[in-house]
Parts: C-alpha cells; structure tokens; sequence
C-alpha cells in the first residue's frame, strides 16, 4: 500500500468505521427538520387562527401558542445540548476506543503517520458536523422567524440564542477537539467520556454566566419609564434616588392619578428611572463575539491534542 493510497483512504475508513453513529446523526437531523416543518403547517398555523380570533371576541384561547411556544423551546434545549452527545462519542469513541483497543497503533504501521491519522480522525466529523449544523441552525431560525406574533420567546435564553445562530456549530467542533484531547491523553473510553462532558458542560455554563458582558449594554434613564417596545434583553432596571441608580425597591405601589403617583415618588426622593438592556440588535454581535471565543478554545484543544501525540509518538 502507497502512502498516498493510505492517507487518501483515510477519511473514508473513518466513515466506514464509524457509519452507525454517522447515520444515528443524520437521523437526527432529519428527524428534528421534519418536525419543526410539521410544527409550522400544524401548530403556528393553529396559534395565528388563535390570535385572530381574539381579536374578534372577549374571550381568548391560547392552547395552540402555549404549544408551539414549547415546541421552540424544547427544540432549542435539545439542538443547544447535542454537543454534549458529540463530546461524548469524540471521546471515548473516535479516538480513545481505538487507542485502546490498538487499532490506532496499526493504522500507524501501514504507512499512516499520526499525525495524519488524527488529522482525518477530526477532519471527517467535523465537516459533518458543520454541514449538519448549519441545517439545524437554518431550520430552527426559520421556525423562529416565522412564529406567530403571541408566541413567547425570549432571544436571551441560553438554549434559543445558541440555537439560532453559528455559536451551536462552534460548540460542537469544541466539543469535537475537547473529546479528541480528552481521548489521547487518558486513552480510556469512559473516562475520556466523563472529562469531555465536564469540560464542555463547565464551559457553556461560564458563557451563559458572562453573556451579557460580551458586548456593551444600553442604559436608558428619564422621568418616566422607558417604553420597551421591541425584543430586549433586560438585565437591571429601578429608579434614580437624587442621581443615584436604585433597583426598584417597590415605589410601584405609588398608583392613582399620574399627578398623585409623580407626588409619591418625589416624596421618596425619586428624580426618574432607569433601564440597562441588550436590545434586539445585540443579538449578532453577542453570537458571533460568543462564536469566536468557543472557536478560539477548539483552536487551541485541537493544537493541544496534536502536541500530545507527537509527545506520546515520539
């Protein structure tokens, strides 16, 4: 066998090797795009007849927007945690199965250097796993986009916003190279399983934690409380007590007439309100500065994951 046969059979022994957890992955995919079209010609459409309807009559039915709010929020948690099965099965399935089972040490032998070897190992999933990404994220945001006006859904939540954007991608490539590291270094499937979805798990929470730091805020102060028409991401609101910002200690309570509550709220030495959000329009930049930070650790688990198997090939 040539060296220029081995290294161009590569990807397609990979695929051969793993084709049950390649066809249970694009079942996947097919399956969640069929259902998210069977809920926008059922579902959406029955919540629009709902919202029609009310606004004809005094009584209001909302079963159908109630369902197909959850039918996006269901889909989101489970397309936002999928990364956690392709850590899982990067780890303890495409690379450290095979070290530990030795089938790597004889690819190794038949003119395949491993560096080549790992390289297709990353290089075959990970197109997948981009392509069938960019479906999912395609499909979910048309579902989105396309939801009736009184379906509620908040773009700030942690599972829609990865959801509708490339953040969903990169977490899985991440998820894909923190597997592959996790698998060299301790070359035992079910540990390497535990460690990579530790890792991803720790790092997706510290993102969701930081999120609203990724991009400057707007803040909104006046005398009267700011009319937040449009999708926004709320994240401190309350009123200013001689210039300084308080979060809203329950002056609410100060009702009647507008020139009765404007007296109760001078009483308590209130001069205006205030609001800090991320409007509708953060929305891009939030994802794509989240985008490159998750891209920028698979850069780096992946250059790990090289160094260690020069190390342990040396």
């Amino acid at each position: 066998m040539s060296t220029a046969g081995a290294v161009g059979g590569l990807p397609w022994t990979v695929a051969r090797v793993h084709r049950t957890a390649l066809i249970v992955w694009g079942s996947f995919v097919v399956a969640v795009v069929a259902f998210l079209v069977w809920a926008m010609g059922v579902t959406a459409d029955a919540a629009r007849a709902e919202a029609l309807h009310c606004l004809h009559s005094d009584s209001c039915d909302v079963t159908a927007t109630l369902e197909y709010s959850a039918t996006l929020r269901y889909t989101a948690t489970v397309l936002s945690h999928c990364f956690y099965a392709v850590a899982a099965w990067a780890g303890a399935a495409l690379i450290a199965r095979e070290l530990e089972s030795g089938t790597a040490w004889l690819a190794w032998t038949q003119s395949v250097s491993p560096a080549r070897w790992l390289a297709a190992k990353l290089a075959v999933p990970a197109l997948l796993i981009t392509l069938s990404g960019t479906v999912l994220v395609a499909a979910y945001r048309w579902s989105w986009s396309n939801r009736p006006a009184r379906v509620i859904g908040d773009w700030p939540a942690t599972a829609v916003f990865v959801a509708r954007g490339p953040a969903m991608v990169a977490y899985a490539l991440c998820a894909l190279a923190m597997g592959a590291l996790a698998g060299l270094a301790l070359r035992r499937s079910l540990p390497a399983l535990s460690v990579s979805f530790a890792v991803m798990l720790v790092l997706s929470q510290c993102l969701d934690r930081y999120r609203a730091d990724l991009w400057p805020t707007i803040t909104r102060t006046g005398a009267a409380a700011y009319d937040q028409s449009a999708p926004v991401w709320q994240l401190e609101s309350g009123v200013l007590v001689h210039g300084k910002r308080v979060p809203d200690p329950g002056y609410g309570n100060c009702e009647g007439t507008a020139a009765e509550a404007k007296r109760c709220l001078t009483e308590h030495g209130v001069t205006g309100q205030y609001s800090v959000y991320h409007p509708d329009s953060h929305f891009w930049p939030l994802q794509l500065v989240e985008t490159g930070i998750v891209l920028a650790v698979t850069a780096a688990a992946t250059a790990a994951a090289f160094r260690l198997l020069r190390r342990r090939t040396a």
